[in-house]
């Protein structure tokens, strides 16, 4: 897929003897790429490779991937660390007292990290077979959250490329309507001098000035740009791999040679084209910050 996106969504579930569990992957846009993993007491080894897995996979975006466990039957081990309760209690006591906290329940307290305790006489071999096997789970989740993103990308190129149109059209008029910007200037500025002097004189001056303010407003510079911007944002968008902050990176000059346009511009009609075509990169802004 040549285009990816940053947001998706991907589940996947597993099983392992009494052992049943379910992991979500989830992913919005980000301009770096930010791991988070959430899962249950005892299983905070899996962080790395949940962080490995993501870093395989993607290259921006804030990625959340939780795992939810459950372990059923007769044999479950476990067992409250009263020592890691205790020192939950002590901390909060103070606080407590001086009434900016309320008393903590228990199924609060049974949440705390290290206060229940599973599996703690759990064959090593076994524990490492169960997190083996939810490690393929977080992969197979990835995976699917990897399979939304480049459906969201293959969405995304045609609105991409339908903007980037736009822009080569509105390049276009300006274009054809800058070619008249020299003589309107030199009229506009053969009439201001002959309103001032009579009509005739410093004619000599009269072209001189108008010439340099002519070079002044030459905008072929800024409309070569803009074409060569466009064909590097189609490159960019038919290129395979991370290209979101290449993309980042060429907005902001498609913005400054259109700001310049305008700025350069000697008549309302070419001053009319450089705010639509800024409009139309802002949108073309906003649709490519979604674009891994």
């Amino acid at each position: 897929m040549a285009l990816c996106g940053m947001t998706g969504f991907g589940r996947a579930e597993g099983a392992d003897g009494v052992w049943t569990w379910a992991v979500e992957a989830r992913s919005v846009n980000g301009r770096n790429l930010e791991v988070r993993f959430r899962g249950p007491p005892g299983f905070e080894g899996l962080d790395r490779v949940v962080r490995e897995a993501a870093q395989a996979r993607f290259q921006r975006g804030q990625v959340n991937v939780s795992l939810q466990a459950r372990r059923s039957g007769s044999g479950a081990n476990v067992a409250i660390n009263a020592e890691q309760l205790e020192r939950y209690l002590s901390l909060a006591e103070p606080m407590v007292n001086a009434g900016r906290a309320a008393a903590p329940d228990m199924a609060g307290l049974l949440s705390l990290p290290g206060v229940v305790e599973s599996g703690a006489e759990e064959d090593p071999e076994a524990r490492a077979a169960l997190e083996a096997a939810m490690a393929a789970t977080i992969n197979a989740a990835l995976d699917a959250l990897k399979t939304a993103r480049e459906a969201e990308g293959a969405a995304l190129a045609p609105v991409l490329a339908g903007f980037i149109g736009e822009i080569e059209g509105f390049v276009r008029a300006a274009e054809a309507e800058a070619a008249g910007q020299p003589e309107v200037i030199r009229e506009r500025f053969t009439r201001r001098m002959a309103e001032l002097a009579g009509e005739g004189a410093f004619e000599e001056r009269v072209f001189q000035e108008a010439a340099a303010m002519a070079v002044k407003a030459d905008v072929r510079e800024e409309l070569d740009r803009l074409k060569a911007h466009i064909d590097a944002a189609r490159g960019l968008i038919a290129a395979k791999g991370g290209t979101g902050r290449k993309l980042d990176f060429l907005m902001q000059e498609f913005m400054r040679e259109a700001n310049t346009l305008c700025s350069k511009s000697a008549t309302t009609a070419l001053t009319a084209i450089g705010l639509d075509l800024k409009a139309v990169i802002e949108q073309l802004r906003e649709q490519t910050a979604n674009v891994e």
